[in-house]
């Protein structure tokens, strides 16, 4: 099957919640299905794999299956007080049983079946997930209706690997849902996507190697992660993430296997009062940071930030309603000594709010930490309208100089929603390559100049793009006036001789 073709079921599928629930909502279903018909058509081939190597020696057959990634294992299901039912936890189970009155009981059942035979990789992914839920679905009948729409519409698809055209193909499916679905979520999308072309420009400003390790500690639904590691080629590298919201955390986990990251580790946590990317009851270190977190979160943790064990905010805690810079420090203190690169995603007012925040940019400055700023243009993000900002910190850096970029003015409008078009994003890049000014673009500064504005980072301070107005040749315009005005008095002259002719 080719990625069109499977997104356009997947797509179709979306047809029984629409009008009955946000987007934003019933994402998690169409997501979670996909990944039960995706484990069950790789289950099939696998085994069909095996049994043509190991023929009818089931002892064989079963030891090879219980070594692969996933396990389907069976379902028991009471049907009475001394009767019960058995089956696989297998998507043709549940398409076998889309006409029963508990169709909804039994996927719930089904799986928790899979994430307990598979705990150490699923534990908790589906328990943000009820299918059999009255307030989401509607009442038994319109939800028997709904889930045995959705099983059918599934039931179309063919996941085996070896019938795609090729490997990406489930994954890029995922990914493409998730963009559908950030787009119609208004602002819930900002909660779990960063447009495509965003994540690409950040992939490329981190400069991630093979070998590394990345880090996205408000990594949403994990497409910015998965983007910064596709930038590497190869699947050497380790990824690791933070995920606050219970189910966008079960979409990043999905999302992880769908892309053959199966030793990601995405944490369900809060990463400002509770990180759970720790060793040894440290914060985890990492070669590459990324993240596009909640712009001005309120109510982030300032209360008990001045003991924060991890002695995250030494540089000054920010304030209570604007949780920013909360996030930076985070990701400069897990980026690794002497190395660690950094980009993150910001609200233009913390490169100048005057307070804590002042303070804080004021430390980073001087501790040589910030590389690069850059404007980018409005309507760019789900969510909101207002344009952001991207921020390049590295610790191993060198010079002292610190590069401004307004790319604010190139980008393809759009109805809802602006884009960067390749030619930006590749421009951008070239220029923050090449580090150095460019007339009414980019701007290098000193650390001198900085300081002079003490500290307040407004790209407009660094980067003049003031153009001029054309300069008006007062003589030509009296010129051109005087012979309008004498054309003016001939057509006069006609229009008097012809009515007069008329005899009017």
């Amino acid at each position: 099957m080719t990625k069109d073709e499977i997104n356009t079921i997947i797509w179709g599928a979306c047809d029984t919640f629409r009008g009955v629930m946000e987007a934003s909502d019933y994402k998690n279903y169409i997501l979670t299905m996909l990944f039960i018909k995706y484990l069950s058509d790789l289950h099939d081939e696998r085994f069909a794999d095996y049994k043509k190597k190991y023929g009818n020696d089931q002892t064989r057959l079963n030891r090879a299956m219980q070594r692969e990634r996933f396990q389907l294992p069976s379902v028991t299901l009471q049907k009475g007080k001394k009767e019960n039912e058995t089956f696989s936890a297998h998507f043709r189970s549940l398409f076998e049983r889309r006409d029963r009155s508990n169709v909804g009981e039994i996927i719930n059942i089904t799986l928790e079946a899979i994430e307990n035979a598979n705990h150490e990789k699923l534990e908790h992914v589906f328990r943000n997930i009820d299918f059999n839920s009255a307030s989401a679905l509607g009442d038994t009948k319109e939800r028997n209706r709904r889930l045995k729409s959705l099983l059918e519409d599934f039931n179309k698809l063919d996941l085996k690997p070896s019938h795609l055209e090729n490997q990406d193909v489930i994954g890029d499916a995922y990914e493409y849902l998730i963009q559908q679905f950030a787009a119609g979520a208004g602002k819930k999308a900002g909660e779990f996507y960063t447009p495509p072309e965003v994540s690409k420009l950040l992939a490329l400003l981190v400069r991630p190697a093979e070998g590394q390790t990345i880090c996205d500690p408000a990594c949403g639904s994990g497409s910015l992660l998965i983007r910064v590691a596709q930038r590497i080629g190869t699947k050497n590298y380790m990824l690791a993430g933070q995920e606050s919201n219970g189910s966008t955390w079960s979409l990043c986990k999905m999302n992880m296997f769908l892309h053959d990251a199966d030793n990601a580790r995405i944490e369900w946590c809060n990463t400002i009062t509770n990180p759970l990317l720790l060793e040894k009851d440290e914060l985890m270190r990492f070669d590459i940071v990324v993240a596009n977190p909640p712009f001005s979160l309120d109510k982030w943790g300032s209360e008990d930030a001045d003991n924060d064990r991890f002695r995250r905010f030494h540089r000054g805690i920010p304030p209570k309603s604007r949780g920013d810079f909360a996030f930076i420090t985070h990701m400069i203190e897990i980026a690794k000594p002497n190395y660690g690169r950094v980009g993150v995603i910001v609200p233009h007012g913390v490169l100048f709010r005057g307070g804590s925040e002042l303070k804080i940019r004021q430390a980073l400055i001087e501790e040589n930490l910030l590389d690069t700023v850059i404007g980018l243009p409005a309507n760019l993000f789900y969510g909101t309208g207002i344009p952001a900002a991207i921020m390049v910190f590295d610790k191993g850096r060198k010079k002292t100089d610190v590069l401004f970029i307004d790319a604010s003015r190139e980008f393809e409008s759009g109805t809802n929603q602006n884009h960067l078009r390749q030619q930006d994003i590749d421009k951008i890049f070239k220029t923050f390559d090449k580090y150095k000014s460019v007339d009414k673009y980019a701007y290098r500064a000193t650390r001198k100049e900085i300081e002079s504005n003490e500290y307040n980072l407004n790209i407009p301070r660094y980067v003049d793009t003031f153009e001029p107005e054309e300069e008006i040749d007062v003589a030509a315009v009296q010129r051109e006036i005087d012979e309008l005005e004498s054309e003016l008095l001939e057509t006069k002259k006609q229009i008097k001789k012809y009515l007069k002719e008329l005899g009017t």
